[in-house]
């Protein structure tokens, strides 16, 4: 068995078991990957993956259980690789992100230009994808920290650390009936076509509870991943749009009018996550620091020492999370 083998069937599984495109992402040739699966198989005496002719189908039960274990020696390699980068040169490497829209167009910029001014031999990688979709990757080890405010709480080998508190604005055009009110209700805002996020997105699990709390059923006409288009859609004049208030800028959105909203609706809370046993590199904790500056090297490594949510959780109950 070689690591090279394992690495194949891994990166196989990854690219929707096309061998194809796993040859082109790792720069070999498809029947090379083909020929090592099947030394692989013939070793272990299983098949990993099932065949129609000369395709890879699906992923056997034995399969299931043999990635699982490669993913898990894979990203112990990769750690093996971080210690000595560590201790080599503690300037240099990369760091992957996996994020949504709203972080990274609204609460990332000014860290990575920081991080990048102070590390420029760091390769910085980001990836945005649905919340379900970052907690996968941090969960598999495709990337070293996940930020997101949904779904990351479904995957227990996460650790999960909270950020920051941030809640909501309505966006209406600058003669809307709602800019007349002194104090905006759910029942005014029920009255209204709306344009929000996505389920899933960005809070939106809050959103729809506070209205299901008091018996309302928005007429949620459009809906999107990205602020900016819901934007786009407000000022055509879909709806209402309820969006993060980072989003809201009042220099570039100075035709639409900012509603407070923290008064209608939960706090949502935005989370960094990563796989328990990721051995964090010095930039790595700096990074995290100049995201959220409570989660200093301290607090993060006694969080890895905690062994449940529940003892995590217990580490930030006396810690104020700052308001974005």
């Amino acid at each position: 068995m070689k690591l090279q083998q394992l690495r194949y069937i891994w990166e196989v599984a990854h690219h929707e078991l096309n061998v194809s495109a796993t040859a082109q992402s790792l720069y070999t040739s498809q029947p090379g990957i083909s020929k090592q699966i099947r030394l692989l198989e013939d070793e272990l005496g299983v098949e990993i993956f099932s065949r129609s002719g000369k395709h890879l189908t699906r992923i056997t039960p034995a399969g299931e259980a043999i990635l699982r274990t490669s993913g898990e020696i894979l990203r112990k390699v990769e750690s093996i690789k971080q210690v000595a980068q560590e201790f080599s040169n503690e300037k240099k490497g990369s760091l992957s992100i996996a994020t949504t829209h709203t972080q990274a167009r609204y609460a990332l910029p000014e860290v990575i230009r920081k991080f990048i001014e102070k590390y420029p031999d760091v390769s910085l990688h980001m990836h945005q994808g649905t919340p379900m979709q970052i907690s996968e990757m941090a969960a598999d080890g495709s990337v070293d920290l996940a930020i997101a405010t949904e779904a990351l709480e479904l995957f227990s080998d996460l650790i999960m650390l909270p950020c920051y508190r941030w809640n909501r604005c309505i966006l209406v055009q600058k003669d809307h009936p709602l800019t007349q009110l002194s104090q905006l209700t759910l029942e005014d805002i029920a009255k209204h076509p709306i344009v929000t996020y996505v389920f899933g997105f960005t809070g939106r699990s809050k959103l729809d509870e506070a209205f299901m709390e008091r018996g309302l059923a928005p007429r949620v006409v459009f809906t999107a991943t990205d602020a900016d288009v819901i934007k786009t859609y407000v000022r055509m004049g879909l709806g209402i749009g309820i969006v993060a208030k980072m989003a809201y800028n009042a220099a570039t959105d100075a035709d639409l009018v900012a509603l407070d909203a923290g008064h209608l609706f939960k706090a949502s809370i935005t989370k960094m996550g990563f796989r328990r046993g990721t051995f964090l590199r010095g930039f790595m904790y700096e990074f995290i620091e100049e995201f959220a500056p409570h989660l200093n090297k301290d607090v993060v490594s006694e969080a890895f020492n905690r062994s449940s949510k529940v003892e995590i959780d217990e580490l930030f109950s006396t810690i104020e999370l700052p308001e974005y």
